[in-house]
């Protein structure tokens, strides 16, 4: 294993010294938080590509091939759908907003009021976003170097948060490309078709295999249902995404750029559910799904592509946690503490913003980390995040781009309806069950249309600036580096 640690060794160095040399970039509140919104088509295309694909993705979706066969790409799939749909319909006015979060644009479109509220559910999402991606350090490093799982969770967490901290978004940018270049080679160019030679070929896989897991909805329709209720409307709405989309060049980058990344997404997710299938005809009989892509990465490859293929792994719960990590800390600093002690963008310069985001990613960084460790139960904290998350606010985000009718009273109903059902239906039919969501989901859009119709229509002047910006007239005011300076990072 000697050569399969030092590339992993390798790999996380190269981690920490991007971060440094993000520090020497990142030096207003635009560079630190998203890029200077500077990012060409490839470099957004695979950041964003890199965001998406994590722990789940790559070792959970493997883990579904081996359960389920084909079908089991159905997870990794909707959340391609997710992208594509956010990219095609949605990016461009996004991008053009020239805010920071999703509680900005909410109080752009409805008036203010209602950011704190939306702000502390998308803090609740994104941070047990944050530490679910960090729990899953504990299965990398334990294949890699048999750690125990407190110290997985050290290590993998600690060298995230300290490359997030140092050079923010720049940091996060560059890392996830390099990251994204890894699991592009690891999963795709070596595991994939490593693995399903080892199976004996797609004939052999379909001759030791059920016919069910051949078939498309072999999963079952009301979980792929489920899937594109929680994944595919959950990329429409995070903060972790949105952020990435506000780091795009321009409008059109942010559409075509996410286009790319959303096939991608539905390449990866084929790619998967075959290695998970191959890995079912290779070991017919392991104690759990999701230990089939560490064994068969452990077993079959070959020395030094092995390290490759498990520095992939680990790239994509890297660039996950660390998306995860700054949106969380961008929300609790802009959207939450700011406001509590009535701060304005205006109220500090760039040097002390940079400074406070800084601290507030460290102080994240180390809750998420000690969360993890404390934490149990993975799949159902994941899952309150996500249910919280579509049945809250999805309502009043795409009602506010959508319907010119809504209202900030709307809004604040669909969010404290939606928030509240999901939590009492998640109580009364279990945390994993698919009603919350279904009916949180329902509750909220009846609130937003019930409460928006009752009450006055939204301020003339307030739609029309959110008209201006929606054009991309207004908003950013802070400097742009010299073409020069930028060139570099353009792709």
């Amino acid at each position: 294993m000697a050569v399969d640690y030092a590339v992993i060794v390798l790999y996380l160095a190269s981690m920490l010294a991007m971060g440094w040399w993000g520090m020497r970039r990142a030096r207003s509140k635009s560079e630190f938080l998203v890029a200077g919104r500077r990012l060409g088509p490839w470099m957004y295309s695979g950041t964003m590509a890199a965001i998406v694909l994590g722990g789940a993705s790559t070792i959970g979706g493997v883990g579904l091939g081996y359960k389920y066969g084909l079908s089991g790409a159905w997870m990794v799939f909707t959340i391609g759908l997710g992208l594509l749909a956010l990219s095609v319909f949605f990016s461009a006015r996004i991008a053009r907003l020239k805010v920071y979060t999703v509680s900005e644009m909410l109080d752009l479109r409805y008036g203010g009021r209602a950011g704190v509220i939306s702000g502390v559910v998308m803090w609740a999402y994104t941070l047990m976003l944050a530490v679910t991606s960090t729990i899953a350090y504990a299965t990398i490093f334990d294949v890699l170097f048999d750690l125990p799982r407190t110290a997985a969770i050290v290590l993998g967490g600690t060298i995230v948060v300290a490359y997030s901290t140092l050079g923010g978004m720049w940091s996060i940018t560059i890392t996830d490309m390099v990251q994204f270049v890894v699991k592009t080679i690891g999963v795709l160019l070596l595991l994939l078709p490593i693995a399903v030679v080892k199976a004996g070929g797609f004939a052999e896989m379909k001759a030791a295999l059920p016919t069910a897991y051949f078939e498309p909805l072999g999963i079952g329709g009301e979980t792929i249902f489920t899937y594109v209720l929680i994944y595919t409307f959950g990329m429409l709405i995070g903060q972790d995404i949105w952020q990435r989309v506000f780091t795009a060049r321009t409008d059109k980058v942010a559409k075509w750029g996410g286009t790319v990344a959303g096939t991608y997404c539905l390449v990866y997710a084929l790619a998967g559910a075959v290695i998970g299938t191959a890995a079912k005809v290779i070991y017919p009989k392991l104690p759990s799904a999701d230990d089939a892509f560490a064994t068969i990465v452990k077993d079959e490859l070959p020395m030094g592509v092995r390290g490759l293929v498990l520095a992939a792994a680990l790239a994509a719960v890297m660039s996950t946690s660390s998306g995860a990590l700054i949106a969380c800390a961008t929300v609790a600093n802009n959207d939450i503490w700011s406001r509590l002690r009535g701060l304005t963008a205006k109220a500090e310069g760039d040097h002390d913003e940079v400074k406070g985001n800084r601290v507030f990613i460290l102080i994240m960084g180390v809750g998420v980390i000690l969360i993890a460790i404390a934490l149990g139960d993975v799949v159902q904290a994941l899952t309150v995040a996500y249910n919280l998350l579509v049945g809250g606010l999805l309502v009043p985000i795409l009602g506010g781009l959508l319907w010119k009718r809504g209202t900030v009273q709307g809004a604040l109903a669909a969010v404290a309806v939606g928030g509240l059902s999901v939590i009492g239906l998640m109580a009364a039919y279990g945390i994993l069950a698919n009603q919350p969501v279904y009916y949180g989901l329902l509750a909220s859009l009846a609130a937003y249309v019930a409460v928006s119709l009752a009450t006055r229509p939204t301020d003339p002047a307030v739609l029309a600036h959110w008209r201006e910006r929606l054009a991309g007239r207004g908003g950013d005011t802070e400097p742009k580096a010299p073409a020069a300076e930028a060139a570099p990072v353009h792709s």
